[in-house]
């Protein structure tokens, strides 16, 4: 769905993105992780033609970029640097005004386009109540509608719950998981490690302009080889199980061994009882913060 080579910008004397290879496939959310500053949003800017690259390739949707982006922005939905909407005017009235200004549809079907996008972000109760009295999620909401009236099979989109609160982002991502259901390929930019980790199926991680990391979420986040164990008996658990605790934190034990279905028999029939026991997997911030370790490192030794 995104494929780039050897992406390249540069201001001046500045390589704001420097050598980038991103391979976002068809079904993937892909989480785009940096922080602010990092390179994102330029990155995206080039992948939808908004500003040309110093050099290297683009192809999206098997086409490339920006010499094709008549055809391939009509596939596309965007969502760059916050919604876009006239504050004084309602919901649906910004959506007539998008659809109106985007790609070529029939106008004698754009009030039932209006509807169903409104209904597939939540928004379809909403009133003729004025932008401006809408809520920050709301308004996310209502530019992600506007980025689904053409009914893409892409979404690219640049912090789309920055600033939201908790609420918010959990209303926010059962919104894109259902997206990505239906068929909709979704590319996340973000900063936000805990909320990538619960949403994303894949994820690049940019520092400083490079991309220092790309892989399937659940690789990266694979077992170490230890269960975590809670249990309201402790004190019991570290002596049958003494030697293989690694670490201790309350009623949260880290133990040796990588199958649960051992620890947990072997605690039962002791009459030690278990709250939890699950494989222990990698954190995504200690990759991340592995892999920027890794890059500084490199960039030093240069």
């Amino acid at each position: 769905m995104i494929s780039t080579s050897g992406l390249t910008k540069r201001y001046g004397k500045i390589e704001a993105v420097s050598q980038v290879d991103l391979d976002v496939r068809e079904g993937d959310i892909y989480g785009f992780l940096g922080a602010n500053g990092s390179g994102k949003t330029t990155t995206v800017r080039m992948l939808l033609g908004l500003v040309l690259a110093t050099s290297g390739e683009i192809q999206v949707l098997g086409q490339d970029m920006p010499g094709a982006s008549s055809r391939v922005l009509a596939e596309v939905g965007a969502l760059v640097e916050g919604p876009a909407a006239y504050g004084h005017l309602s919901g649906r009235k910004n959506l007539r005004l998008s659809d109106a200004a985007g790609p070529a549809r029939p106008r004698h079907s754009r009030a039932e386009r209006i509807e169903r996008v409104l209904a597939e972000v939540g928004l379809d109760e909403v009133d003729e109540r004025p932008v401006r009295a809408y809520s920050l999620g709301m308004r996310q909401r209502l530019g992600i509608a506007a980025a689904l009236l053409g009914r893409p099979r892409l979404l690219v989109l640049d912090e789309p719950t920055n600033g939201l609160d908790p609420q918010g982002i959990r209303e926010m991502r059962e919104l894109l998981q259902s997206l990505n259901a239906a068929g909709v390929t979704i590319f996340l930019s973000s900063h936000l490690l805990a909320e990538v980790e619960q949403l994303c199926t894949r994820i690049g991680v940019l520092d400083r302009g490079r991309l220092i990391l790309q892989a399937p979420l659940a690789e990266l986040r694979r077992p170490t080889g230890n269960t975590v164990l809670i249990t309201p008996d402790p004190e019991a658990a570290l002596a049958l199980l003494n030697g293989r605790v690694r670490h201790r934190d309350g009623q949260r034990l880290v133990v040796r061994g990588a199958d649960p279905a051992e620890v947990n028999a072997r605690l039962v029939s002791a009459g030690v009882a278990v709250s939890e026991l699950v494989a222990e997997r990698r954190a995504l911030e200690d990759v991340v913060l592995e892999a920027s370790s890794a890059s500084a490192d490199r960039m030093s030794a240069r």
